[in-house]
């Protein structure tokens, strides 16, 4: 039988294996859940959220082994993994609140002799491909506004955090049309299958951009809808008004959370000249303030990086922001003593444009710096990118925030913010960081399609 090796990165240890579902067993997933879908859908709403809302209460039941199989299966610090379940709390009960008025039809102007509408129909079986990164908080996007909205939902969880797909059925097993969730366990060179089965509707992936391509590839042949979330270069700019000590630490927190293993990340920071020097002093401090070690324990700060592939790529961004002309001001190498894939926080200044770590999505504990002159610079090198998530202005002035919230090529844009979703927003991204939008009320517009219903009286 085939199955997935899960390894621990913290240790490199070995932490189980889980069986893969066989191809008949996938085909049967996906018949049950066309079957049971439009049972789903006709349930009233109102029902489909009350039953929701108690199925995700078992992720606060189950707080605690829920946030250790994260951590074993992806490294994370043990309080970050709680923080990410809390996270998936709190989604689940903003996106159920506002279901009813997301999905509400909408009125037309009347006109004598006709009602028209427009009513948001569900597309019907939803496949969302997740990422390992935040396991439990990139799948909710998906899974918990396709449900509301009457999809069916098949979850192909990454194959490095099998544990929390399994989370996930076992909390939704209890729905009343329990097939129309459905966990399906393979390997990722299998998914193209999944993409391409005439069963599935839509299908939502979270990953690297070359694999979104091929995604988006497939869908498009049987014109199946896709909603892509591929990932960034997002820029943070320090405009010389700005609070210096809590644009530093904040700014390299945007880089190192999670080990910098975020498509929201900071990954490049411009800083005004006036201000460069004392930045890069009070960076250096921040980012020597993490504790790397053992993710169980309650004061590690930062966690492995996931894989030997990963720390490999992000060891050769560094080399080559060196070799380029960059400095490395602190970090830039394995920690001693850690058998893991660990990975030191790494502050480079006066990084070169054409260096990797510039260009390329690091998704690792690395912020590479250089200094701009003006505002003007710093929108230029901002947008200068095929990546457009998120970008971030640290400064006081509410007027520059709003020119550069005008001016930035990116889907979200923060004030003195950075790394972070509110749920009340959607989640969308410009240029190759992806199509469609989740979260928010657009969240639940792009996994339902519109319906014109026009009726003479």
């Amino acid at each position: 039988m085939r199955s997935l090796c899960i390894v621990n990165p913290a240790s490199r240890a070995h932490v189980r294996d889980v069986p893969c579902d066989e191809p008949g067993a996938v085909a049967a997933k996906l018949a049950r859940a066309r079957a049971a879908q439009p049972r789903w859908h006709a349930l009233p709403l109102e029902r489909r959220l009350s039953e929701l809302r108690a199925a995700f209460a078992t992720f606060r039941r189950d707080k605690e082994a829920i946030a250790r199989d994260v951590t074993r299966e992806m490294g994370k610090p043990v309080t970050q993994a709680r923080a990410e379940v809390e996270t998936l709390l709190v989604r689940v009960e903003y996106l159920l609140s506002i279901a009813p008025t997301a999905l509400a039809s909408e009125s037309v102007p009347a006109k004598p002799g006709f009602e028209l509408r427009v009513a948001h129909e569900p597309l019907g079986v939803v496949l969302d491909i997740a990422a390992w990164n935040y396991p439990l908080i990139v799948p909710i996007n998906v899974v918990l506004p396709a449900l509301a909205a009457g999809n069916a939902v098949i979850l192909k969880h990454s194959p490095k955090t099998p544990a929390a797909g399994e989370h996930f059925a076992r909390a939704l097993a209890g729905l009343s049309e329990p097939d129309a969730f459905q966990h399906v366990i393979v390997p990722d060179a299998e998914a193209g299958a999944l993409v391409a089965d005439a069963r599935i509707d839509h299908v939502c992936f979270t990953g690297s951009v070359a694999t979104g391509r091929r995604v988006y590839r497939a869908a498009s042949e049987r014109l199946a809808g896709v909603g892509l979330e591929l990932g960034g270069k997002d820029p943070a700019y320090v405009a010389e008004d700005a609070e210096l000590a809590f644009a530093a630490e904040n700014v390299v927190d945007g880089a190192c959370y999670n080990a910098g293993q975020s498509c929201c990340a900071v990954e490049r920071a411009y800083i005004h000249a006036r201000l460069y020097a004392a930045f890069l002093e009070c960076a250096t401090l921040a980012m020597q303030a993490y504790r790397l070690g053992d993710p169980f324990e309650e004061t590690t700060t930062m966690g492995p990086l996931v894989d030997a592939a990963a720390l490999a790529k992000v060891e050769a961004q560094v080399a080559d922001a060196l070799a380029r002309g960059a400095r490395l001001l602190c970090g830039g190498r394995r920690p001693a003593g850690l058998t893991g894939f660990f990975y030191e926080p790494t502050l480079l200044a006066d990084v070169p444009d054409d260096a990797l770590v510039m260009r390329e999505e690091t998704f690792g504990p690395v912020l590479p710096v250089r200094a701009v002159r003006d505002d003007a610079e710093a929108i230029e090198r901002m947008n200068d990118s095929r990546y457009g998530l998120t970008a971030s202005v640290w400064t006081k002035d509410a007027a520059r925030a709003e020119r550069f919230a005008r001016a930035l090529e990116a889907g979200t844009v923060f004030q003195n913010r950075c790394d972070y979703l509110d749920p009340a927003l959607p989640w969308t991204g410009w240029k190759e960081s992806g199509l469609g939008s989740t979260l928010g009320r657009h969240g639940f517009l792009h996994l339902t399609r519109r319906k014109s219903v026009h009726l003479r009286r």
